[in-house]
């Protein structure tokens, strides 16, 4: 049985230069034990590429980083085959995708067909190149951010692709106390280089690999299948959650039990997961998303509808 405190030592290490983002680090925690990839959306200067940077190295991975841009080709992602004149043979150039944390930053920024050359990597844990296929190193953990405001120019995520994120997470803004924080902390240098690695790589993997024995009870699994439905029954969603989404919410469920020490799963796992790992997956009706209504307030209202099994289950 792998150290489940390895965990808790992922997110307290990084908490050693993320400031007030605790919930956000649990999340992402609980995306990369669950074999998931995560949406990160708010304005610049968030602290975003801060929080992959120290993520990754509290886990002692390789962490590499692509600004999406307009001209960005899908072999500036996967990697490229250059002829060697002196060996007679085309040598292979391996693209940030091969890493154990990529920070896909600004990734609305880019064509539908740069972005595509992600959907394989995060679905399948390899990229083909030049018709070879080729696996990446694991544990593969994408970290794509968003940027909700300067929309001239971008290239709105597919639904297709949207479903392949584990969770959606919105970071907000610091408090008073919080930025305080940030103001001393950061004044001399950045604390990232001083950063070191809690566990490594290798036992991430065992993490993740005993996170499939977590116990989900039956009561449980009932309720999250009634999560799923009730989304696809809502009179203000067009299209609801599919069993992609419920599959997800339960290994998120078994990953949050997991880095709270316990070897099974409880109702409260699934009821504070769900808006992370079900909102971003419902498309609301014209005439609600018209009015400005939000995927996150309607499953809310889910939530709120849908009775949760007792903790005895």
């Amino acid at each position: 049985m792998p150290d489940i405190n390895d965990c808790a030592a992922l997110v307290e290490n990084a908490s050693r230069v993320v400031v007030g983002k605790r919930r956000a680090l649990e999340l992402m925690t609980i995306a990369l034990l669950a074999e998931g990839h995560v949406l990160l959306e708010d304005v610049p200067g968030l602290g975003k590429t801060i929080m992959a940077k120290a993520l990754a190295a509290s886990m002692g991975g390789v962490f590499r980083r692509i600004q999406f841009t307009p001209d960005l080709l899908p072999s500036d992602v996967t990697g490229f085959s250059v002829y060697d004149q002196k060996s007679g043979d085309f040598v292979f150039h391996p693209g940030p995708v091969m890493a154990n944390v990529l920070l896909a930053d600004e990734i609305n920024r880019t064509i539908p067909r740069t972005q595509a050359s992600l959907l394989e990597s995060m679905s399948e844990f390899q990229a083909t190149v030049d018709g070879s296929t080729r696996v990446l190193p694991r544990p593969f953990f994408v970290i794509a951010t968003q940027n909700p405001i300067e929309m001239d120019g971008t290239f709105p995520l597919p639904e297709a692709q949207l479903d392949r994120f584990l969770m959606k997470i919105d970071l907000g803004y610091p408090t008073m106390e919080e930025e305080l924080d940030i103001l001393e902390r950061f004044r001399k240098a950045d604390p990232i280089p001083e950063l070191r690695a809690v566990t490594t790589p290798e036992r991430v993997r065992e993490l993740q690999a005993f996170r499939g024995d977590i116990r989900v009870a039956p009561p449980i699994r009932r309720y999250i299948a009634e999560l799923a439905a009730a989304t696809r029954a809502h009179p203000r969603v067009r299209y609801g959650a599919s069993p992609r989404g419920s599959l997800g919410l339960l290994k998120a469920a078994q990953a949050s039990a997991l880095l709270n020490g316990r070897d099974y799963a409880v109702p409260d796992d699934v009821k504070i997961l769900a808006l992370p790992v079900l909102a971003h997956r419902l498309i609301l009706r014209h005439e609600e998303r018209a009015k400005g209504a939000s995927a996150a307030a309607v499953m809310a209202e889910i939530l709120a509808g849908v009775s949760a099994p007792s903790p005895a289950g």
